[in-house]
């Protein structure tokens, strides 16, 4: 976030940053729990690649049938993807943002900044967002601010090298595939490089935290300072999908979750509403229009 330092000297072009990043921010779902009612996202699912397998990612490119994370009906071409977004806006003009958000990791697809150079350009008033999981974050960072991503949000799950090693099978990295303590210190380095680099590049940076029981649930309260101490926005506590090496975890509760956010408040902003939603998912946060009929999102645009 913009150092609010040294308020008593006037610097117009700060302020102009200023302004424009907290505008942003209000009309993020994802950032302001106010805008979650008022403004939409579009996700669009072009990239298909991972280079990293969490052990409790199932990845569908042809699921019709769930919502969550990692799934989409169709990988779309950047320029399917940039039609896609034309009708969508046409027909909701209350979505602010375009994200790219899978259905694997952005930055693993040369065709997310063919889709961002596109829809940028088409768009330039429009947010701009990204999810990833870091591992090619500092590498990839200046391209994303070239190409004018402005929210970015970051999966951690761990800051501790043993703790991450129980939660990723293993990564992709400068083409070898890597597992144990290597890969462990390998994505720890690269996501605290990444978002300190992005957060003083200026832009809001979101985390992004599963909470899997047994493994990492009393360390997540470590995340939480580690991430105030590099100045990120907002923090997200998501509840373990038992999937994937995962299946056999017991997800956590509602009250589970709860506690732990209140425990890590005092660091960093906690968002509460996260639907963890789809590679594919448009609209508002509370009603993916990518699953209801024609008839129900002509009724939501009528009422928005």
């Amino acid at each position: 976030m913009p150092d609010k330092k040294n308020t008593n000297v006037c610097c117009p072009e700060s302020d102009e940053k200023d302004r424009e990043f907290m505008r942003k921010i209000a009309e993020h779902p994802c950032y302001d729990k106010n805008a979650q009612h008022k403004y939409g996202r579009i996700h669009l699912p072009v990239a298909p690649a991972c280079n990293v397998q969490c052990n409790f990612c199932v990845r569908e490119f042809d699921c019709v049938n769930e919502s969550r994370p990692g799934v989409t009906s169709k990988v779309l071409t950047p320029q399917e993807a940039l039609e896609k977004t034309r009708d969508v806006i046409e027909k909701h003009p209350f979505i602010k943002v375009i994200g790219i958000a899978g259905p694997g990791d952005p930055l693993a697809n040369e065709e997310t900044f063919e889709t961002f150079e596109l829809v940028g350009k088409e768009f330039p008033d429009l947010t701009l967002c990204m999810s990833t999981n870091g591992l090619c974050l500092p590498q990839k960072l200046p391209e994303l601010i070239h190409l004018g991503v402005s929210t970015l949000t970051v999966t951690v799950n761990a800051v501790d090298h043993e703790i991450i090693e129980k939660i990723y099978s293993h990564i992709t990295y400068d083409g070898k595939v890597l597992k144990g303590i290597e890969s462990a210190k390998i994505m720890h380095k690269n996501q605290m490089e990444g978002i300190k680099a992005a957060v003083d590049a200026g832009l809001a940076v979101k985390i992004n935290t599963v909470l899997i029981p047994t493994i990492n649930d009393e360390h997540i309260i470590d995340i939480a300072k580690k991430m105030k101490e590099i100045g990120v926005y907002i923090m997200n506590v998501m509840p373990l999908i038992n999937q994937g090496a995962f299946a056999h975890l017991t997800p956590p509760t509602a009250k589970e979750r709860e506690a732990i956010q209140k425990e890590c408040e005092p660091y960093v902003t906690q968002m509460r509403h996260c639907r963890q939603c789809r590679a594919d998912a448009y609209g508002l946060l509370g009603e993916d229009l990518s699953q209801v009929s024609d008839q129900r999102r002509k009724l939501i645009n009528i009422k928005t």
